[in-house]
């Protein structure tokens, strides 16, 4: 490698790295917490002060990004004997889960690098960094960026150990599939599909597929012989990582005990009773596969549905990613469609496809990991269809190219500070996104601080909030948090009379006030009268002249 190019790569690295980091710190200041952020906070300091992870892997959550940002804050709490302020708490919890954008920035370089060269490499970075949604999601202190970074990962090691000794091909890979799972449960399935892919790219381009039968059956089965060890070594990683409280499982005894009398019930009452060796990974990754066969409802253009549809995420994600990046396949087909032929671009396309599968709707962060490798692969494609264009073909390349790099950093800039709206101009902007989609699209209780603001500038006493979220905050005056959704129909008309409301949209378009009559009603009383004002998350309601 050429030692000025190199030195080149770092330092564009380093200044959109910056520039990202700066957008996400900022940008943190403005949002209130997030649906999730407590309840990991919560559970993260919970496990420092216990030694147990009971509490996160009960919720299906896996450890290490709420390790590594909950650390700060406990150190902090060793050394002044006391708690942090829960404000402060959030931000230094959003502060270290730069440590997994970062991570994310440096494997998209160095992916796109080994795809399609230098440039490939830079332009993965910028649009990556670019991305309103990605960049919303990294100012937070959650685990989607953590799983993106740490797949991105596992899948460039994996791609380029292929020829290297046991250590790099299967020990590393191994030990980066188990981070990935620590990271979040879906990596479990997200991380075997991405190394399929790859491999087959590899036999794929070496003929090995054209070629003789027993020459691919042999690759196979060393193919094999690889993977499933790097399967079971992240497995046991993620279990010694997590390791065990060493006690028994209240409701598997409890289930034990449900058992009609005879021997099945003695004998698993027996196990269940001596069986100690909760709580482990085991139950987390447990949660996760029973919350996807479960699903739950979702909301979709206009529509709740009360279960998972399978062109959700497709079409969610022409809904969330920036127009430069939607459009990157359809130009790069025109100039030059074998460019496309890389791994990142193929897993991404296998991750589409499998995403019609997934029954847990509730958010495009759910596939970054494919908005990550389609950064990357089509970076790699668009620099690979410029180099082996020549003449006005690759003027005009070169001019779309340019476009791409002015359309990405707009699309970020005009999002700034709450990326998690944010929704495409084909799609008519962030301000009705939530008509579109709802929950960890766009209002996941980060808008308090601006309803705060709101307040301030029309000088309203008391503003009562139906808010979507978990951010404790909401209980300070002269916020008043009014839960509708709990209240009986018959006292409705007196909960709202004479006061200003703030409700969340997510309650108005979504599925989770209207899955009892109700709330339905609630719903359908508020979508029926005028929206007095919004801010950025709230729509509200003056009811203060009805008597």
């Amino acid at each position: 490698m050429n030692r000025r190019d190199a030195l080149a790569d770092w330092a564009w690295l380093l200044v959109v790295g910056a520039v990202s980091t700066l957008w996400c710190l900022t940008a943190a200041h403005h949002l209130s917490a997030t649906f999730d952020e407590p309840t990991y906070l919560r559970c993260g300091l919970d496990h420092w002060r216990t030694g147990s992870y009971k509490q996160l892997l009960k919720l299906g959550t896996m450890p290490l990004p709420v390790d590594v940002e909950t650390l700060p804050i406990h150190l902090w709490e060793r050394w002044h004997g006391g708690p942090m302020d829960f404000t402060m708490a959030l931000s230094v919890a959003r502060a270290g889960n730069l440590v997994f954008w970062w991570l994310l920035l440096i494997y998209a370089l160095r992916t796109g690098r080994a795809l399609g060269g230098h440039w490939a490499g830079r332009l993965a970075v910028l649009l990556l960094a670019c991305q309103p949604v990605l960049l919303g999601h990294a100012a937070l202190a959650t685990t989607d960026i953590a799983v993106t970074a740490c797949l991105l990962a596992l899948a460039f090691e994996f791609s380029a150990g292929r020829g290297s000794r046991w250590p790099r091909r299967v020990a590393l890979p191994a030990v980066l599939y188990g981070v990935a799972i620590l990271a979040k449960a879906s990596a479990m399935v997200f991380g075997p599909l991405f190394l399929l892919v790859i491999e087959a790219e590899r036999a794929w381009r070496d003929g090995i597929f054209a070629g003789d039968v027993n020459v691919w059956r042999a690759r196979a089965r060393l193919v094999w012989n690889d993977l499933w060890k790097i399967g079971a070594g992240g497995l046991a990683f993620t279990f010694l990582y997590c390791g065990s409280d060493w006690t028994t499982e209240r409701t598997f005894v409890e289930w034990a005990q449900t058992l009609p009398a005879g021997a099945l019930h003695d004998t698993m009452l027996w196990i269940s009773t001596h069986l100690k060796i909760f709580t482990n990974a085991g139950e987390g990754l447990a949660q996760q596969i029973k919350h996807n066969f479960r699903g739950h409802g979702t909301y979709l253009l206009g529509q709740a549905h009360r279960r998972a549809v399978w062109f959700y995420f497709p079409v969610a994600l022409t809904i969330k990613l920036s127009l430069a990046l939607l459009t990157m396949p359809v130009v790069i087909a025109l100039f030059r469609p074998r460019a496309l032929r890389n791994w990142a671009c193929l897993a991404a396309a296998v991750l589409l496809a499998y995403s019609v599968t997934c029954r847990v709707q509730i958010g495009v962060r759910f596939m970054f990991p494919l908005v990550a490798l389609a950064c990357v692969g089509l970076s790699a494609a668009a620099v690979t269809a410029w180099r082996e264009r020549t003449g006005w073909q690759r003027q005009a390349c070169s001019a779309w190219l340019a476009v791409v790099f002015i359309v990405s950093g707009w699309s970020a800039w005009s999002a700034w500070p709450d990326g998690i709206r944010y929704t495409n101009a084909a799609w008519g902007g962030p301000r009705d996104g939530y008509r579109w989609l709802s929950d960890s699209n766009y209002d996941w209780g980060q808008g308090l601080t601006d309803l705060r603001t709101w307040r301030e500038r029309h000088a309203v006493a008391t503003v009562d909030v139906w808010y979507f979220g978990t951010d404790p905050t909401v209980h300070d005056e002269p916020l008043r948090e009014l839960p509708l959704h709990q209240i009986a129909p018959e006292d409705f008309a007196d909960s709202v009379q004479g006061k200003v409301i703030a409700v969340s949209p997510t309650f108005l378009f979504g599925t989770y006030a209207s899955s009892s009559p109700s709330a339905s009603d609630m719903v359908a009383f508020f979508r029926s009268r005028p929206v007095a004002d919004r801010t950025s998350t709230f729509l509200i309601y003056d009811f203060r002249d009805v008597r």
